[in-house]
């Protein structure tokens, strides 16, 4: 074992309470959300930013030394790879994400380039009970939040989920918070899939929401159709417990991805947890087909629109008219798209009284 300090611990690794200085061992786990120590090796002028605990964008520069974790990716917009079969100290992995994500495996994409390469230099070790010589490997699953039962009662949640990656559901979800809040809601926000990214419930977080979280909270690098389900449980229950007005959700990845939407929206627990859909479409077919995907195989249905697709009055006429849904775009009519929600979740559009501290 060694000592190293190192320049940027990663937010995937938030909830280890990592310091900068670590303790590194040569036994690295090939396994989702094994902890590991690299250097930089690549500098790029793309996509070469890490989001660290405290959700600030660092920039990498080769040479850094930072703290991430193993995982997989399979993104639309964006690299895509998959943990290794084997690990060892001196080997060369891609940092897949800016969450810190790293794998191997990925192929440069269209106008970012390849991904940063990283050497290994060893497994954080962690270090428990009273013989403090002796550590073992560090996974971030080892600090993860408990997962408690869904509760028999919720308070109203609306969910935002879309046609694909960058179809505008974080920016949709920020406004309707900050909407919903200087309203005098209370209200929590959380994420349920897609790759370890503090991001997009950072940004509900400046909007207002309180409490956030996201399904790396519970120990999850990247969730899949068989993991998504019991996290979104436990995110809503967790959510739940700060008895706010109402809950937002976040989908991360589109309605035919790998990341688990589908196998949430298939779950009826969780399909009647759900009091409204805000759907976020690029386009008029992809509004068009994702209703239809909601209707033919979950028995679901979008209560509004938003997206680019809702960009200018062709999108917002076709949801309207062909669709039957209203359409909202959430930074040209974010008032109107804050009424929608409302409606949709039968709660009164008025503004709620807040009591003097």
């Amino acid at each position: 074992m060694r000592r190293v300090t190192v320049n940027k611990i990663a937010s995937i690794a938030q909830r280890l309470a990592l310091r900068k200085q670590v303790v590194l061992g040569p036994d690295i786990p090939a396994q989702t959300g094994t902890v590991v120590v690299g250097r930089v090796l690549t500098s790029k002028t793309t996509y070469n930013k890490l989001e660290d605990i405290t959700g600030r964008m660092t920039e990498l520069r080769p040479g850094d030394l930072i703290v991430g974790a193993l995982g997989a990716r399979h993104a639309l917009h964006g690299y895509s790879g998959r943990v290794p079969e084997r690990v060892q100290v001196g080997d060369r992995l891609q940092l897949l994400n800016i969450g810190g994500v790293l794998g191997v495996g990925a192929s440069p994409a269209p106008g970012l380039g390849a991904p940063h390469e990283v050497e290994v230099l060893g497994c954080v070790q962690q270090f428990h009970g009273l013989d403090r010589g002796v550590g073992r490997p560090a996974n971030i699953a080892d600090a993860a939040l408990e997962k408690l039962p869904l509760p028999a009662q919720l308070p109203p949640v609306l969910t935002l989920l879309g046609t694909s990656m960058d179809a505008g559901k974080t920016t949709a979800a920020a406004v309707i918070v900050g909407g919903l809040t200087r309203r005098g809601l209370r209200v929590a926000g959380g994420k349920l899939t897609g790759v370890s990214l503090r991001r997009d419930i950072l940004q509900m977080a400046d909007a207002g929401a309180d409490p956030v979280s996201l399904f790396t909270d519970f120990g999850v690098v990247t969730s899949s159709p068989e993991n998504a389900p019991p996290t979104a449980r436990a995110i809503l229950a967790h959510l739940a417990e700060s008895e706010p007005d109402l809950i937002v959700l976040e989908m991360g990845d589109g309605l035919l991805g790998t990341y688990g939407v589908q196998a949430i929206l298939d779950a009826p627990d969780l399909r009647a947890a759900t009091t409204a859909i805000v759907l976020c479409a690029q386009d008029p077919v992809g509004a068009w087909g994702a209703q239809q995907l909601l209707a033919d195989r979950h028995e679901a249905r979008a209560s509004l629109v938003s997206g680019p697709v809702t960009d200018n009055p062709v999108g917002r006429e076709f949801c309207e008219k062909q669709l039957g849904l209203p359409a909202y775009n959430a930074l040209l009519a974010p008032a109107e798209l804050v009424d929608g929600c409302l409606d949709a979740l039968e709660l009164p559009r008025g503004a709620v009284a807040v009591p003097s501290p």
